[in-house]
């Protein structure tokens, strides 16, 4: 039974500020089904370029419930990027986000990149990542709602994600006060300046909500990204407030943040959830590299209508 069959309710939206009751519903549901641990989120899978019905029902599990889920590939091969594209497709991603430093087939390869256009950019350095969502410099019309990342190769050392669902976020920021809910929902509650290269303006300022819902299937999109350069919030009193209470929570102990470092033959598909990456170092033996896959498209059978008890 899904949510809104058990609450029978046609105006069944828990992101509506003036709808409490669906808030509540949906709120005991979610804190119901929080994974405690990375683990709780890993699913192996025999062939990703074949998903049995069985490995997708598991995937679509963890990702209702808390929009990521960790595939482990059984008997990984020789690294394809093939793999990515068509695990994704299977799950319902689709529509590629063809980034300016992804490769032809858009899909990025995550490395070390000290040299080249890669240069300058955080996610080709091996320095930390700080809090973020993936493409929170999209237009508002090109937003990313899911994300494939596969490990080909860890680093030596270092290199561990830290995970958490923006859902779980949402209700932390609703319970302490709506009124940042409000705010951050606002068109230009986030601005990032335009990206500048060699005196060229390659894209424009992007302004928009760090929280918006999705008005054809109801879900709730985060837009974010906790870095004190390049990153305009709106300049009054609630929004600052807002982002210091975000600030607090990704920070403290006692917040439901997962910690996982991916192995060789495995990946994390999410609904570009909230992330970071600690810093790593390479040796001769141990070059990391992950496949990095970006969608328009948000993961199937994770919408409202298909969150079951």
């Amino acid at each position: 039974m899904t949510l809104k069959q058990l609450y029978n309710s046609q105006d069944f939206n828990p992101f509506d500020l003036n709808n409490d009751a669906a808030y509540q519903q949906w709120r005991s549901w979610k804190l119901a089904n929080v994974a405690k641990s990375a683990d709780e989120l890993k699913v192996e899978i025999d062939d990703p370029n074949a998903l049995s019905e069985q490995e997708k029902s598991e995937i679509f599990k963890r990702c209702q419930t808390n929009n990521m889920a960790i595939y482990i590939i059984r008997c990984a091969k020789d690294a394809d990027k093939k793999i990515i594209k068509q695990l994704g497709e299977q799950l319902g991603l689709h529509r590629l986000d063809s980034n300016i430093c992804a490769d032809e087939d858009s899909i990025t390869s995550l490395s070390y990149r000290p040299d080249g256009r890669q240069k300058g950019y955080i996610p080709y350095s091996n320095m930390r990542l700080s809090w973020h969502c993936d493409g929170y410099y999209n237009t508002l019309d090109q937003q990313i709602r899911g994300i494939n990342l596969y490990c080909v190769q860890p680093a030596a050392e270092g290199g561990e994600n830290a995970l958490l669902d923006h859902e779980l976020l949402y209700i932390h920021l609703r319970d302490t006060n709506p009124a940042y809910i409000s705010a951050l929902m606002e068109l230009d509650a986030m601005i990032i300046p335009p990206n500048v290269e060699a005196g060229e303006e390659i894209r424009g300022v992007q302004a928009g909500p760090v929280f918006s819902v999705d008005p054809q299937h109801g879900t709730l999109h985060c837009r974010y990204s906790a870095r004190t350069r390049n990153i305009i919030w709106k300049d009054n009193d609630i929004t600052r407030q807002a982002v210091e209470c975000i600030t607090e929570f990704l920070n403290s102990d006692d917040s439901p943040v997962l910690h996982y470092r991916l192995n060789a033959g495995e990946g994390i598909i999410c609904n570009n959830v909230l992330h970071n990456r600690t810093g790593f170092s390479d040796d001769e033996q141990h070059k990391r590299l992950l496949y990095r896959a970006r969608y328009f498209d948000r993961i199937v059978n994770t919408e409202l209508d298909d969150l079951t008890l």
